[in-house]
């Protein structure tokens, strides 16, 4: 949680640019128009885009009434393709007009050199062109175009194939070996044998179409705890759809949230500065009005970054003349418990950075955190690693199965803690966008390098802490513009940016635009919006117009703007703030609007 400034973070990418493809010997004069749809008038229809990045929009269009538009995302370059059927040594010419920067269109599966053509720069709409000829056994190829990594969208437009035509595509088999992984509460992981002639697969669920894949694997996310789910798929290509597959059934976890079920259906949290005083002013604990429900105490820090040996002490009187004494403050503690109120201890922030890159000082956390919890008879812990607290190293891609020592000691010290204190033990994370909601499009150095190691890096402690978790609340502040599930970037300080970044954690995302690893969606009661209390607590102050603007289109579907949800988040938990200091220096405008705001 930052006390005084906002977080800049900067991302390192690298272009690796190919040359432009050989030119072959035009087509004959006797060959005919082979790509099915190619001026997107009829959608997406025939093509498919990795990781949903491709749409279909009115403007710009080269000719028609639509063209194509997809947006690279983290390590997916937008591309979308057609596999087209054709005649064996037989040539082929492939064009297409195009606008954006570096811009590719080729054709792969020729049997003899595949090649491309690519612009550098399309401000208006550029024609590229390449030739080619197909093997002796060669009877279908791939058409495609795409983008580059970190570049903005691209369009494309009246993509052609000409020449002669091979036998017709047939629709593929029935896919069968559809089989459900371990489910967790809120998702099934889903896995099947490809399928000849397939390029994607249709998912169903309980008969409904919810997802396409196109690969073989699939994970069902936003799923309620303790429910069984029946799941079929189908297998595509340009000639139509098989027919569905046997259906296989799952049943999802009962989950459980670390707590949650002790906190109100709407939960207000809250950050208390009670080791250190700023221009917010010191607030004791019994001051604290009861609109709080969950009182993190700011902040627990390590007497180094690597000892992970957390130390908590009250504000010093020469610096917070009107602190309370260490038994008031207890007693306050007890008193607020009493209420029903929950009073956490928040580990780190912007000055207590933490690295637990040992098993000795993850140990170390464990000890020293059960003292500060046991010593002001704390109900949980909230864990606010900022910074360089948390990165992955080299090779560490896959968030489900980190190799980072940070991130694997901090997950298991966490554990640790859960198993010594129980089911009523209340755990929350207050990340940032940059380590979270980032990760759909960048995830730590990336498969070339270069990019910031801590970019998505909370993504493997959220997930492999999930089903123990209470809270997960992001700091939508302070940050960056972040691409939402739209494919559009999204800036802070009004209601789109809370309803696309909520949405994203509501209802997962492929991890650096990946679809073969996609971090599953939390429960709606997991889950609160972080934001601060007033324009001086940090970057990104909601007014509490926008706040109800959000809040009224991620429970009710209103007020939604230009965002669409995913959802109907119903039961969404509530908010967070820093700070309930900064609240009471703004005549306590942010908790007086939470209180009155009309969740039904």
């Amino acid at each position: 949680m930052d006390r005084t400034r906002p977080l800049n973070l900067l991302l390192a990418g690298a272009l690796a640019l190919g040359g432009l493809a050989a030119l072959s010997p035009a087509a004959q004069a006797a060959d005919s128009e082979l790509a099915r749809n190619g001026g997107f008038e009829a959608g997406l229809d025939g093509w498919s885009c990795t990781g949903g990045s491709g749409t279909v929009v009115p403007s710009p269009v080269h000719g028609g009434t639509k063209a194509l538009q997809a947006t690279p995302a983290g390590s997916d370059n937008a591309k979308c393709s057609q596999t087209i059927t054709v005649k064996p040594q037989s040539t082929y010419t492939l064009s297409g007009w195009v606008r954006g920067s570096y811009v590719y269109l080729g054709v792969t599966g020729t049997g003899t050199t595949d090649g491309y053509t690519w612009t550098q720069s399309a401000p208006d709409w550029q024609k590229l062109s390449t030739t080619f000829t197909t093997g002796a056994n060669t009877t279908s190829v791939t058409v495609y175009t795409h983008g580059w990594y970190g570049t903005p969208a691209y369009q494309a437009d009246d993509l052609s194939l000409f020449g002669p035509g091979g036998a017709p595509v047939e629709i593929p088999a029935t896919p069968t070996g559809l089989a459900a992984g371990s489910p967790t509460s809120t998702s099934v992981p889903l896995t099947w044998p490809a399928v000849a002639g397939a390029t994607s697969y249709k998912v169903y669920r309980g008969g409904t179409a919810v997802g396409t894949a196109t690969g073989t694997s699939y994970t069902a996310t936003g799923l309620t705890p303790n429910t069984a789910y029946s799941f079929q798929i189908s297998a595509v290509n340009s000639a139509g759809e098989s027919a569905r597959s046997t259906a296989v059934s799952a049943t999802t976890t009962s989950g459980g949230g670390g707590g949650g079920g002790e906190l109100p259906a709407r939960a207000l949290v809250g950050y208390l500065h009670a080791s250190f005083a700023n221009g917010s002013g010191y607030t004791r604990m019994a001051d604290v009005p009861d609109s709080w429900d969950v009182i993190n105490l700011a902040f627990g820090e390590p007497t180094s970054v690597t000892s992970g040996d957390i130390r908590f002490k009250l504000c010093p009187v020469a610096e917070c003349p009107n602190v309370e004494s260490e038994a008031d403050f207890k007693a306050a503690i007890k008193a607020k418990q009493a209420a029903g109120k929950k009073v956490l201890i928040s580990i780190g922030g912007q000055n207590g950075q933490v690295q637990l890159a040992t098993t000795a000082a993850r140990d170390t956390f464990v000890s020293s955190v059960s003292k500060i919890i046991d010593d002001y008879g704390l109900d949980g812990l909230d864990i606010d690693f900022e910074g360089h607290s948390l990165s992955l190293q080299t090779g560490d891609t896959d968030f489900r199965s980190p190799t980072s020592p940070v991130i694997v000691n901090l997950i298991q010290a966490v554990k640790t803690l859960k198993a010594k204190y129980g089911a009523k033990f209340v755990l929350t994370m207050a990340p940032e966008t940059f380590f979270v909601q980032l990760g759909y499009q960048y995830y730590g150095s990336g498969p070339w390098g270069g990019q910031d190691p801590r970019a998505g890096a909370y993504l493997p402690v959220i997930h492999a802490l999930r089903d123990d978790l209470t809270l997960l609340h992001v700091q939508d502040y302070n940050s960056g513009s972040i691409m939402g599930l739209d494919n559009q970037y999204h800036s802070m300080g009004g209601a789109d940016f809370h309803i696309a970044m909520t949405d994203m954690l509501l209802t997962g995302f492929p991890v650096a635009g990946n679809t073969e690893r996609f971090f599953p969606g939390l429960r709606p009661d997991q889950v609160a919006i972080g934001l601060p209390a007033s324009t001086q607590a940090g970057n990104g102050h909601t007014s509490p117009t926008e706040v109800n603007k959000a809040l009224d289109c991620l429970t009710k579907k209103q007020n939604c703007g230009t965002y669409q949800t995913h959802g109907t988040w119903s039961s969404l938990r509530g908010l967070m703030t820093w700070s309930i200091n900064w609240d009471r220096f703004n005549q306590w405008e942010f908790s007086r609007n939470f209180d009155a705001y009309n969740w039904s």
